[in-house]
């Protein structure tokens, strides 16, 4: 018995797993531009066919003179983003921390106010805000090094959609090769892998941009300052689920008692509260499958282990990793409706 299971296909593909596991530790210093180069790629493909779905209808356009546009304006973007409004989104993420602080430094008038402010000084919520806010002002204000890596991850994943079919044609060659039975489980860690980590990736930022959008606009009405900040602020933690909602809801809350009193906290409460309800029962059913609707306490678990491995790329990854180890142990959790 002990043979057989040594000679299986299961054990094949973990000893193959943990290989590619080893592999990635060897190369953690370059994993920020690989999760990188691999997010625009996924990205970049999924809204590159959703394009072409659409145009196809009215005129047939090559794919990758679409894939050259959304290269060409993404770029554009992200160079008039970092010359105009980098200096301003630096200065409000600032002024929004310094706005925070100063709150929970002074005593205020309610006393249910200054009894919530001791339990969150309990939780050392501000020292969360500080290393949260603090590594996005580091990246901001260390912008040569990131922008080289998101550089250097642009140019490799637009070759690969510019190339996509040439690649897989090339790399579909080693399955008649004599590393045919690697390249067959490869294969399917990477269909597993994009399936799975893909899918929810995608969901994150749609999610993410929807709920940017929607926070600004109402932010913009209640009278809030900074919005540009805000809105940096509630789109990165709109990456983190479950848990980005309930981060931004310490300094919304906060800012908006300093602007609005009680009041305008319950119109936060209740924003934040029809914006899970968007997300939970139109956005994520449409964009993920039931299964990939976790418990919350799963949620919160796999985040607080994944922050603690892999830092703040753990936030952002940790469910879709969890997601893709679950559909390699093909598990299904057909029991799970919603929330």
């Amino acid at each position: 018995m002990v043979t057989n299971f040594f000679q299986s296909k299961e054990f094949k593909r973990l000893i193959i797993l943990i290989v590619i596991a080893a592999m990635l530790y060897a190369i953690r210093d370059m994993l920020n531009l690989v999760l990188i180069m691999f997010i625009f790629t996924f990205l970049m493909n999924q809204l590159q066919k959703f394009i072409t779905k659409r145009l196809d209808k009215i005129v047939k356009i090559n794919p990758r003179i679409i894939v050259a546009i959304l290269y060409i304006a993404f770029v554009t973007c992200f160079v008039l983003v970092i010359i105009k409004y980098l200096p301003v989104i630096i200065e409000q993420v600032n002024q929004l921390i310094a706005q925070v602080k100063l709150f929970y430094a002074q005593p205020q008038d309610n006393e249910i106010v200054n009894y919530i402010i001791t339990m969150t000084k309990d939780m050392d919520i501000t020292k969360y805000l500080d290393q949260g806010v603090g590594i996005v002002v580091q990246y901001a204000t260390n912008i040569g090094k990131v922008g080289i890596q998101v550089f250097i991850a642009l140019i490799l994943s637009l070759f690969i959609l510019l190339e996509k079919e040439r690649i897989i044609r090339f790399t579909s060659q080693f399955q008649d090769s004599k590393a045919s039975a690697i390249y067959e489980e490869l294969a399917y860690f990477g269909r597993k892998f994009v399936n799975s980590f893909g899918k929810v990736i995608e969901a994150q930022f749609v999610i993410a941009v929807v709920n940017c959008i929607l926070s600004v606009i109402a932010l913009w009405f209640m009278g809030f300052p900074q919005l540009l900040g805000l809105g940096i602020m509630i789109f990165l933690l709109g990456l983190i689920p479950v848990a980005g909602v309930v981060i931004s809801l310490f300094p919304l809350c906060t800012i908006a008692y300093s602007i609005g009193g009680f009041m305008h906290v319950i119109y936060i409460l209740i924003f934040i509260a029809i914006i899970h309800a968007l997300e939970s029962y139109v956005l994520n059913p449409k964009l993920m499958s039931a299964k990939t609707n976790l418990p919350i306490f799963y949620t919160f678990i796999v985040l607080i282990f994944s922050e603690h491995f892999m830092g703040i790329w753990g936030l952002i990854i940790g469910i879709p990793i969890f997601m893709f180890l679950l559909d390699v142990l093909e598990v299904e959790n057909k029991d799970i409706g919603g929330h």
